[in-house]
């Protein structure tokens, strides 16, 4: 049986505010044509589908069509519920699109109960795991500790004690952190006191482990052992700038008669990529060696011992799309000027030592212009008339 194992589409989400629902559309047009170039038979969503538990409509609309186009394609889907999704919105709906080939888990209920497919070899029991919040579970599951490694220790119990394929491969969608992978900056801290990892042991006598939260693509086990039976896809997407270094994709497995595995990383389209870009102003705009990132998203630290006047719009004359802006040298913060220093200072005067300060070098003066109207409207105007004041006060005349 050929699966397609992809997690964390994030459907909604920005990239520093910038619209990435273009590129997440790009994306499922791709995953798409995996599906029907590989002979794809089973497409393993794990968890993350929406970036937030109340999407955007744009977002649901863009996760209907992709449903929609699945179902008519020759492979089934299992999807399940991550930490940034609803569980109730999610599923909504699953017990009837069953029907259409698209398996939703979502709900606690569904723990334990498979989605059974079939091939030439018998049968395939898929168990989509929603993400199992220690704090929800541990009471309707009568958990003796609030983790992740308990929660979804019982899960596990619950799959192994399934009896509804006798001899069947087994494939266990879940959503977690579990031991042995480096998260991104993108990722939502999942922790419970401190504790979000899972043991890789909490996943034994399974065929294949389809892992989502992680934005990264790893390999927890043994390659050349098991051929790599608990893996993460990461993102398709990158969501951060930690993602720089990042290929992104899905794994295509082929699961064999007695559970072999044999995986191939299929690389996602990249319609944009990131840049990381460190040096001073006049560097990074005159260095040719920056022309490969022009059409990137770029992150800037300026290295210059004084912090250039507009950086922001002059580097994206170059670099137009220019999201982060970073100094490497630690700047004052606003207390970085004693309060003693301002004493028989007038407001203006204590206003530009403080820009002088910040920046290393004093104001121009169209700046100063600007700077002392803004301190100017900040201050107690002395011809207020009073009689306004009393006006607005309960029981004035």
């Amino acid at each position: 049986m050929r699966l397609l194992h992809t997690s964390d589409w994030h459907l909604g989400r920005s990239f520093h505010r910038a619209d990435m629902l273009a590129h997440q559309a790009a994306h499922l047009d791709h995953l798409l044509e995996v599906v029907a170039r590989e002979r794809v038979d089973v497409v393993l969503v794990a968890g993350d589908v929406y970036d937030r538990a109340l999407p955007h409509v744009d977002a649901v609309r863009l996760l209907d069509d992709t449903l929609a186009r699945l179902a008519a394609s020759r492979a089934a889907v299992v999807v399940t519920s991550g930490n940034h999704d609803s569980a109730q919105r999610l599923g909504f709906g699953s017990r009837l699109i069953d029907a259409a080939g698209v398996h939703v888990r979502a709900s606690l209920g569904s723990v334990g109960t498979p989605v059974v497919l079939r091939d030439e070899h018998g049968p395939v029991a898929v168990h989509g795991l929603p993400y199992l919040d220690p704090h929800a579970v541990a009471e309707p599951w009568g958990l003796a500790r609030r983790s992740h490694e308990a929660a979804l220790g019982e899960a596990m119990r619950r799959v192994h004690a399934d009896t509804t394929a006798p001899g069947a491969r087994r494939v266990v969608l879940a959503h977690a952190f579990v031991a042995g992978a480096e998260p991104s900056d993108s990722e939502r801290d999942i922790s419970v006191g401190g504790v979000a990892r899972v043991p890789t042991s909490t996943f034994a006598g399974i065929d294949y482990v389809a892992l989502g939260h992680l934005h990264g693509r790893h390999v927890l086990d043994d390659e050349q052992a098991t051929g790599g039976r608990l893996r993460y896809s990461g993102s398709p997407l990158a969501y951060s700038f930690s993602e720089a270094g990042h290929t992104k994709g899905s794994w295509l497995v082929d699961l064999g008669p007695q559970g072999q595995v044999h995986a191939e990383f299929v690389p996602a389209l990249v319609p944009r990529p990131l840049a990381r870009l460190t040096g001073t102003l006049e560097e990074l705009l005159a260095d040719a060696h920056h022309a490969a990132h022009e059409q990137s998203w770029v992150q800037v630290t300026l290295t210059d011992a004084h912090r250039p006047a507009q950086a922001m719009d002059q580097l994206r004359r170059r670099f137009p799309h220019t999201l982060v802006l970073g100094f490497a040298g630690a700047a004052p913060g606003l207390g970085a000027l004693p309060s003693s220093t301002a004493q028989g200072r007038s407001d203006h005067t204590v206003a530009e030592e403080f820009v002088r300060e910040l920046r290393g070098t004093p104001a121009t003066e169209a700046e100063l212009a600007l700077l002392h109207a803004a301190v100017d409207a900040c201050c107690e105007d002395p011809d207020l008339d009073p009689a306004s004041d009393r006006a607005d006060t309960p029981g004035a005349a």
